[in-house]
């Protein structure tokens, strides 16, 4: 192996847990019952990488086989690194016929056209997602294999998700990726998270939105003093509307897992008193981020407890019902982006 494919592997095995390498290993099916029995998990991570180089080396193996076991890993622990979504928009008449095969020949043709060097791997996962990984060259320069770019597609959906991506590489990625659907263009969905599965879900509303009309009463306390029967009753219902309203902005059951929510303000500075700033032709602008590890969680009980007034703001309740955590809030309300 060359010095490249080796420090790939040597990359790949420090992020795969030892718990799981065995079973990575069994997955891939590239190496026999005995070499993978040779693999001591409870030796420390450099000695296990020293005795799997040499298996690899013993085999021949080349970067494409290491970037396999790489795709492989990254498939099954989707929950890595910073997603961003796209969306593919005015699809053209035969748009909703595109296959498979047609697609990987179409994506691969149309960015080998665009990029001299470039490395793709294409594979379809049991959830009909089709995971592209691309090594990116120029006109001078091999692939770079160890800064990969990660696409995901699901076929006869207008969605693609993309983690590590350059503002160079878009352009060619998204001409590419609108070539081979069949679409006029692809445009930022405004939509980011460490979770695929979570801005997945929420972008195509892959969670339970069918709201309950009526709530179970919280249980009752034994031994607890006597209380006004009226005062309990509109308690109760403030409760119940709380509870409601929260799940009518932010969905009912297991929510998607979205960490964050940016709102860029863009304004005209207003005050008699500040000539120099109200004067100003460029407006005003400030950044707002909330951030939780279950931001819609922690807005919905944030509503159903009182903590947060209810109806729930639309500035809020935007994030699921258009499926973003970036917006743009101008003088006229929320932008397009």
């Amino acid at each position: 192996m060359d010095d490249v494919a080796k420090r790939l592997l040597q990359r790949l095995i420090r992020r795969i847990p030892t718990q799981k390498f065995k079973a990575t290993l069994e997955k891939w099916e590239r190496l026999t019952v005995a070499q993978r029995q040779s693999v001591d998990l409870t030796q420390p991570k450099w000695a296990l990488t020293e005795k799997v180089l040499s298996i690899f080396e013993e085999n021949d193996f080349t970067i494409k086989h290491i970037t396999e076991l790489e795709m492989l890993h990254v498939i099954d622990n989707p929950n890595q690194g910073m997603w961003h979504a796209l969306q593919l928009v005015d699809p053209e008449e035969d748009a909703i016929s595109v296959e498979l095969t047609q697609f990987k020949e179409q994506f691969k043709s149309h960015l080998c056209e665009l990029v001299r060097h470039v490395s793709v791997k294409i594979k379809k996962h049991s959830d009909e997602a089709v995971w592209i990984r691309i090594a990116w060259g120029d006109s001078f320069s091999k692939p770079n294999h160890l800064n990969p770019t990660y696409v995901v597609h699901y076929l006869q959906t207008p969605y693609v998700f993309v983690t590590g991506l350059t503002s160079k590489q878009k352009p060619l990625l998204t001409q590419a990726l609108a070539l081979s659907t069949r679409h006029q263009c692809i445009k930022d969905a405004n939509l980011s998270g460490r979770k695929l599965t979570a801005i997945r879900d929420l972008l195509m509303k892959q969670y339970q939105q069918v709201f309950d009309t009526r709530y179970p009463s919280p249980l009752e306390e034994t031994n607890q003093p006597a209380s006004n029967p009226q005062i309990e009753r509109e308690q109760a219902g403030l409760l119940a509307n709380r509870l409601q309203m929260a799940c009518e902005a932010f969905g009912h059951g297991m929510l998607p897992q979205l960490q964050s929510a940016v709102y860029k303000l863009e304004t005209k500075f207003k005050d008699h008193t500040n000539k120099t700033m109200t004067e100003r032709e460029e407006p005003f602008r400030c950044v707002v981020k909330f951030a939780s590890p279950n931001l819609l969680e922690s807005l919905r009980q944030c509503a159903s407890s009182g903590i947060a007034s209810t109806p729930v703001t639309p500035l809020l309740s935007s994030i699921p019902i258009k499926g973003r955590n970036y917006f743009v809030i101008t003088d006229n309300g929320l932008g397009p982006s």
